[in-house]
C-alpha cells in the first residue's frame, strides 16, 4: 500500500523590509513630537511617514501622543488634512502682547485719503485731477490694506470706472462719526500720520511725480 508523504511547501520569501522592526510606538511618539515642535507649519500623515522608519504608524503615535498632551500647555491639533502643536486656548492671552505701532503714511497717500474722504465718492482720475499728479497703484493698495478706504460703487459713465471711499475703520481710528467731521493738519499730525514739511506754497501743487511726492517735494493739500 502507497502511503502519502506531507511535503513541505516552502515559504514565501520575505520582503528585505520587514528584517528591520519598526521601532517601539513610544520612540515613533518622540520622533513625531520632534517633527511637530520644530516644523513652522502643520504636517500632514504622509510627511511623517516619508520621515519615519519603514514600519512606524505615524497615526497611531499621533494618537497617543495627542492624548499624552492632554490637559497641559500645549495641545496636539488638527488642521485642515494636517497636524501641528498649538498653544491650549484657555491660555492663549499669555501670548497676547500689546504692541503701540505708529504708522507713517506717505504724503501721496495723505493726499490721495484726504481727496478721497473729502469728494467721496471719487474715480482715480478725479483725485488725480484734483492732485494735478498720477495717483501710483502703490499708494491705494497702502490705504486698502489699511482699511481705511474702500472701493465703492461703478460711475454710470463710459468705461464704468470705480469709486473709492473712506471706511468705518477710518472714522473710527480718528473718533469720527461722519465723514464731514474730518481731522485736519494738527490732528494727523498728533497721531503720527504725518511729518513736518515746507511751509504751504513753496512749491507749486502739480510739479513732479508720485515718487518726487513720497519724497517730501509737494507742498501740503491743507494748511493749520
Amino acid at each position: 500500500m502507497e502511503t502519502a508523504t506531507a511535503h513541505n511547501s516552502p515559504e514565501p520569501p520575505q520582503d528585505s523590509d520587514s528584517l528591520f522592526d519598526a521601532p517601539p510606538i513610544a520612540e515613533q511618539e518622540r520622533m513625531v513630537e520632534a517633527v511637530l515642535f520644530a516644523s513652522t507649519t502643520p504636517v500632514t500623515l504622509r510627511d511623517l511617514e516619508s520621515r519615519m522608519p519603514h514600519g512606524c504608524d505615524p497615526r497611531a503615535a499621533l494618537e497617543h501622543l495627542r492624548k499624552r498632551y492632554e490637559g497641559r500647555g500645549v495641545r496636539v491639533v488638527r488642521v485642515g488634512e494636517a497636524w501641528a502643536i498649538r498653544t491650549a486656548p484657555d491660555l492663549g492671552f499669555l501670548m497676547q502682547k500689546e504692541i503701540v505701532e505708529t504708522r507713517k503714511l506717505s504724503r501721496a497717500a495723505i493726499e490721495t485719503l484726504a481727496i478721497i474722504a473729502y469728494h467721496q465718492p471719487v474715480t482715480r482720475a478725479e483725485i488725480e485731477e484734483i492732485r494735478g499728479v498720477s495717483v501710483s497703484r502703490g499708494t491705494v493698495d497702502q490705504l486698502l490694506e489699511m482699511e481705511w478706504i474702500r472701493i465703492g460703487r461703478r460711475r454710470m459713465t463710459p468705461g464704468r470706472p470705480v469709486t473709492f471711499v473712506v471706511t468705518p475703520v477710518f472714522l473710527d481710528h480718528f473718533g469720527l462719526e461722519s465723514a464731514r467731521d474730518l481731522p485736519g493738519l494738527k490732528e494727523l499730525r498728533a497721531a503720527g500720520l504725518l511729518e513736518n514739511r515746507p511751509p504751504p506754497g513753496s512749491l507749486p501743487l502739480g510739479e513732479g511725480s508720485d515718487e518726487d511726492d513720497e519724497m517730501g517735494e509737494q507742498p501740503e493739500l491743507f494748511g493749520d
